[in-house]
């Protein structure tokens, strides 16, 4: 069976569903090396700064010019979004067991290209190979604590 492409696994419905995760105020640093590992253009990038913001929300002189939201498109109907999360809302456990982001590619060479590039720096959970359900499959945590999980069908 050959890889799946997002349109063939988009065929029965019309639901998008795009991670958003979030940092502790790297999150233009973290979205300037998935932007290097896959590639695009930034189709937007808030900053506290640029949003009106009601007095009683604290956001600090140091926090303005950190990212409320961004957003980077992958492929044909993904986009990966973040932001920073500001002082009063308190701190993400980088450490903690989130749920993983999965990349379904369309060929192994794609698959080993993304998984390399995005364990740079990280740690290597299980290596890529070939996994027991037909698939090329490995999964890493990046240098900023996100879990991902890359997958091409054999």
């Amino acid at each position: 069976m050959p890889c799946l492409t997002n349109r063939e696994s988009q065929k029965h419905s019309m639901t998008t569903i795009n991670p958003y995760i979030h940092f502790n105020g790297n999150a233009e640093e973290a979205f300037l090396f998935y932007q290097s590992v896959f590639g695009g253009t930034f189709s937007k990038i808030i900053r506290f700064k640029d949003i009106s913001i009601d007095a009683s929300v604290p956001i600090t002189e140091d926090e303005a010019n950190k990212i409320m939201q961004i957003a980077l498109p992958i492929g044909e109907s993904n986009v990966l979004l973040g932001s920073d999360v500001p002082s009063f809302m308190g701190q993400v456990n980088e450490n903690e067991n989130r749920s993983k982001i999965s990349i379904w590619t369309e060929s192994k060479a794609e698959a080993v290209q993304l998984f390399n590039g995005l364990s740079e720096g990280g740690s290597i959970e299980v290596p890529m190979s070939d996994g027991p359900w037909d698939s090329y499959f490995g999964m890493c945590r990046d240098k900023y604590g996100i879990e991902w999980m890359v997958e091409c069908r054999q």
